[in-house]
């Protein structure tokens, strides 16, 4: 035995003209109307019977009325000054970020300059990069005056204290040590002939026992491949500061 289904309305399709639904619709249009004029005959005899009543009763409907759009007014006008002060506390804001100063960001580091490979140079050259630490680090006068005859001077400056700086240069290679011989030639002008405070031999070779020896005995600073690439690399002090003089202590 079959069921039967009720065909639905398809999508997108007006239904039939229904004669029963309209005249329910023409009835209740009817009932209302009848029934707001039957209400509006009872309202007037009663106003006619009882005026202060009917006064009474209009007042309040136009009290409520009022009260109505007053209330919607006040939201109104309550919605239009929180808009206000929104968009006025907006404003602050945005003006308090202007006056703000800009992050001031970090420079950075300066890049490490390359290993300088001194050995490499010839005599001259290696003379002129020296004056160029020299003056790199604050003695700002250094110049190269060796050559012959300059006694053993090969570099002349003024440290930053003041002082008076003579350096004699070896560029040796590191089968060929500084030995004391060389340190006493220097040793016997850079104090007398070129009145130095402070006294360096820089070398690219090591110094022997020896020579190191004598040059502690004489105040004279040696500046060997190791302490040459840490000055250069910035690593280490300026060689002239282990070299100044003692201070006497007070008391």
């Amino acid at each position: 035995m079959g069921i039967q289904t009720r065909r639905g309305v398809r999508k997108g399709c007006r239904p039939g003209f229904d004669l029963r639904r309209t005249a329910f619709g023409f009835a209740f249009l009817a009932l209302l109307i009848g029934g707001g004029g039957l209400a509006l005959r009872t309202a007037l005899k009663s106003a006619e019977q009882h005026p202060v009543a009917a006064v009474f009763s209009v007042a309040l409907l136009v009290a409520g009325v009022w009260a109505l759009l007053r209330m919607r007014r006040s939201r109104r006008a309550a919605a239009r000054a929180a808009a206000a002060a929104v968009e006025t506390a907006y404003e602050v804001v945005d003006a308090a970020l202007e006056e703000l100063p800009e992050a001031e960001t970090a420079p950075l580091p300066a890049p490490a300059p390359p290993p300088v490979d001194y050995a490499a140079m010839d005599p001259y050259a290696f003379e002129e990069a020296v004056a160029a630490l020299c003056r790199r680090d604050g003695c700002l006068d250094a110049e190269v005056v060796g050559g012959a005859g300059d006694l053993g001077a090969d570099v002349l400056a003024t440290t930053p204290d003041g002082r008076r700086l003579v350096v004699q240069c070896k560029r040796y290679t590191c089968d060929n040590k500084v030995g004391s011989q060389d340190l006493q030639r220097f040793g016997g002008t850079c104090y007398a002939v070129h009145e130095a405070e402070v006294a360096l031999v820089v070398s690219t070779g090591e110094f022997t026992e020896p020579a190191l020896e004598y040059a502690e005995q004489c105040g004279i600073v040696c500046v060997g491949p190791d302490e040459l690439t840490a000055w250069s690399e910035g690593a280490a002090a300026p060689p002239w500061y282990a070299g100044a003089p003692v201070q006497p202590a007070e008391g």
